[in-house]
């Protein structure tokens, strides 16, 4: 159906557009084609002002616009312009015998809805206000007709109209109209989509919305996903406004694949948590090592080495300026991401050095309480799971000593250090924390004491005086007893075991301090 071949001569344009940007120059280039214009409202203002000659829409219908510009463009004078078949001769006859004339092509954007409702003190009459009626209407019926109507609905793509004016003569061809019907029926679905979502949550009041919409943009297609037996692609949410991978740009190095934005969003969320110099090392999403300092030299030097092995081809992430001391401890490793919210120059030098290494900065990445209200969503076949984000922390007033002994200052820092990383770790999940950093971690076992084993392994002689802490309660006090075995001091958990005074007990046995949290981070 692509053919450029089938120009249409554009003789008459009706425009009407609530974001002026460069309309005054594309309705100069029109006339310069000998072009009419008819027009609405502000934009027949605008472009009179501009000294461009303009038709009123009354002109056209016989009728003023009415009831606070809500009735203007809906009559039809102006939809049997739009939606006549060119090609059938009974359309056109019919057309010419009520004095109707064609319209070519129509550019239009609609009342910004969502930039409405996106302002905090947005008035549910102003919303109201901003459900554009008419736009939609022209839009849909002169895309319905795009064998025979241009439709314009992007400022983006005047240019591309000018230049094709230009080269035809005051024509437009089929590709073009193919690739406008598209956009059109892409923003009326998000327009309305965006309308449904916003009235459901106000009007209903249900928490959760009872269909489930989103809207995401392609911003990349990828080699391949898990496996290179899978097709995949890389959507993004055009209205986030959070740090986040997705709206990481890329400084140097090979393409990012599906793994490596899976496991950067990991390493960049765990990093988001942490207010102080950070570093998190990501490996199949979960942190190999993460570490806090007083500065970002010391975080990952700390994080790196608390499990170098596992750090091998791993994601890194900062949330301070990447400075030359980490490019260059990194020159000889091998590392799939870097990210940060930004790097020193010099750093960016040595980096350069490794071609595949891939460098990602993310703005205001190390700035605490940015966040989306979106929902956290997982596919299922024939489904979708739809939850809010587990966003909760804790601090010290949440924690409840269930031991005799208490922990120290330097244990509960620890333990609230310990209990933002576990968040971010496969159920089962164990970490091992020690002087702001992971010493242990114990991931995605199908049962808790063996997460411990995991943890306390890897932590090895440096369990001593550690703190072990879990996502979850302790079904039996066994786990307590590998920690206590390895040299445990102190344990954050959940806490609500129908078991928990078996556990306490084996806690105080061992002269240990045990805190619950009363929260529960599972992450499956």
């Amino acid at each position: 159906m692509s053919h450029n071949s089938h120009l249409i001569k554009i003789k008459r344009v009706l425009i009407s557009v609530s974001d002026k940007t460069g309309i005054i120059e594309l309705a100069r280039d029109l006339r310069k084609h000998k072009v009419e214009i008819i027009s609405t409202g502000g934009t027949s203002k605008a472009l009179k002002d501009a000294g461009i000659p303009v038709m009123d829409i009354s002109e056209v219908t016989g009728f003023p616009e009415m009831l606070d510009g809500r009735v203007k463009t809906l009559h039809p004078k102006i939809h049997g312009g739009l939606l006549a078949v060119r090609a059938n001769k009974e359309h056109m006859d019919t057309i010419a015998k009520h004095g109707i004339t064609p319209i070519d092509m129509v550019i239009v954007n609609l009342y910004p809805f969502e930039k409405t409702i996106s302002n905090p003190n947005c008035k549910f009459e102003d919303a109201i206000e901003n459900i554009d009626i008419g736009g939609p209407s022209m839009i849909r019926s002169a895309a319905k007709n795009f064998h025979g109507v241009c439709v314009v609905v992007n400022p983006a793509f005047y240019p591309e109209i000018i230049a094709e004016l230009e080269k035809t003569n005051g024509c437009i061809g089929q590709e073009t109209r193919d690739r406008m019907m598209i956009e059109v029926f892409k923003q009326t679905y998000q327009y309305d989509m965006a309308i449904y979502n916003y009235f459901s949550k106000q009007v209903i009041k249900e928490e959760m919305p009872v269909m489930f919409n989103c809207s995401y943009k392609k911003a990349q297609g990828l080699r391949y996903g898990e496996n290179p037996h899978q097709k995949a692609s890389f959507y993004v949410d055009p209205a986030s406004k959070e740090p986040s991978v997705s709206k990481a740009k890329q400084l140097h190095g090979k393409e990012l694949s599906y793994n490596n934005i899976m496991d950067t969003n990991a390493a960049v969320e765990l990093v988001k948590e942490f207010e102080e110099p950070a570093c998190a090392i990501i490996k199949h999403t979960n942190p190999c090592g993460t570490a806090v300092g007083k500065d970002i030299d010391e975080a990952f030097r700390k994080a790196y080495e608390t499990d170098a092995l596992s750090a091998f081809g791993g994601i890194i992430a900062l949330n301070r300026k990447v400075t030359k001391t980490i490019a260059e401890y990194l020159a000889g490793k091998f590392i799939e991401v870097v990210v940060a919210p930004e790097y020193e120059k010099s750093a960016i030098e040595v980096f350069e050095q490794k071609k595949n290494i891939r460098l990602l900065i993310i703005d205001g990445l190390g700035k605490i309480g940015v966040r989306d209200t979106d929902y956290d969503v997982r596919k299922v076949v024939g489904g979708l799971l739809v939850q809010d984000r587990d966003l909760k922390g804790i601090t010290n007033a949440d924690l409840l000593t269930v031991t005799k002994i208490a922990p120290s200052a330097e244990e509960i820092k620890d333990m609230l250090f310990g209990w933002k990383v576990v968040k971010h770790v496969k159920s089962n999940a164990i970490v091992v924390v020690k002087g702001g950093v992971t010493i242990g971690v114990g991931a995605g076992q199908m049962n808790r004491v063996g997460s411990v084993k995991i943890a306390v392994a890897q932590a090895g002689k440096f369990a001593k005086g550690a703190v072990l802490v879990s996502d979850a309660l302790f079904p039996k006090p066994d786990a307590v007893e590998e920690a206590v075995k390895a040299g445990i001091s102190a344990i954050i958990q959940t806490g609500g075991s129908i078991n928990d005074k078996d556990v306490i007990e084996s806690a105080n046995k061992a002269g240990i301090a045990m805190v619950f949290t009363n929260i529960r981070h599972f992450k499956h």
